[in-house]
């Protein structure tokens, strides 16, 4: 499999004013785009091209990927001038894809997941979608037959009386012969398409893949969250929580995790506890910030908890 279609076109409603600033495939985590997680993932996959869908701050994508290129991968970006979902989001690159199976991806996860055993499912299956699954997670609404490798339901939408025991990680494979079923410009979701391709007897399958972490980074806590877990897990040293030209006045208190990225000036007799101080961020002078996120170009000032600045 040689490219991945790695969703980038949401509006990131639940993440702002985040979102105000910059799409949700590039909010920073650990100093750097969460799209680029994505794409050292499907890099290490062998996936050799991506393609992007854009819509909501389509000039933030080329102010980060200029040269249109991933080091020496390509990327090609689609935008969406109206935001199509994601089953018109497929269809409006079917031409970039049409004669091969590809990766679809969501632009809003962090994972670690090995791939592998997800290619080797679609190609063994004669699946027409293969959609990877967790047994944990908060949103377990999959119905997942095993020994047919078949998506039965979702949501016991489809009647079935099972209201599903797996969680979706927004990562499938797909194979060409779905782009059929999909109307050019209709703005959908894939859902309702799966379910009836599943009630018309379909292959919409599903592979079970517990290895690895994952993280969908859709809201503020989770974001937190993910970076509290990414200092706790990497090996000690390995994982640089401030950056080398970040600005921290000697006296400064940091309580508990921080992340303070590139050119982020933080101000004597101030006191940060698990704060995300995006790069070029300030915090002024006598400020304790509690769980707050401070953007780009932005100032925190004051006495502050789960703040989005």
């Amino acid at each position: 499999m040689n490219k991945a279609f790695v969703l980038g076109a949401g509006l990131g409603t639940r993440l702002r004013p985040l979102t105000e600033q910059l799409p949700k495939p590039l909010i920073p985590v650990m100093h750097r785009p969460l799209i680029e997680y994505a794409f050292d993932h499907l890099r290490a996959a062998e996936i050799k091209e991506f393609i992007v869908n854009t819509h909501h701050l389509p000039e933030k994508y080329a102010a980060v990927f200029p040269s249109g290129r991933y080091c020496d991968t390509p990327i090609t970006f689609r935008h969406e001038p109206i935001l199509l979902e994601t089953a018109g989001g497929i269809a409006n690159i079917a031409d970039l894809v049409r004669d091969e199976p590809f990766l679809v991806y969501n632009g809003d996860i962090l994972t670690t997941l090995p791939l592998a055993p997800l290619l080797r499912a679609h190609a063994e299956s004669g699946n027409l979608v293969t959609l990877v699954l967790r047994s944990t997670g908060a949103a377990r609404h999959i119905a997942f037959d095993a020994a047919s490798g078949k998506i039965t339901d979702i949501r016991n939408r489809l009647g079935t009386g099972n209201p599903g025991a797996f969680q979706f990680t927004g990562i499938y494979a797909v194979n060409p012969e779905f782009l059929a079923h999909l109307t050019p410009g209709k703005i959908e979701s894939v859902i309702p398409i799966f379910l009836r391709l599943i009630s018309e007897g379909q292959r919409i399958g599903g592979v079970v893949i517990d290895d690895g972490d994952w993280w969908d980074l859709g809201d503020r806590e989770t974001y937190l969250n993910a970076h509290a877990a990414l200092l706790a897990s990497g090996p000690k040293g390995t994982v640089k929580p401030i950056a080398a030209d970040a600005v921290i006045a000697p006296d400064v208190k940091l309580e508990g995790w921080n992340v303070v990225s590139s050119g982020a000036v933080v101000e004597k007799d101030s006191r940060l506890e698990e704060c995300l101080l995006w790069p070029g961020s300030r915090v002024a002078e006598g400020s304790h910030l509690r769980r707050c996120i401070v953007r780009s170009g932005m100032t925190a000032q004051g006495d502050l908890e789960n703040a989005d600045i």
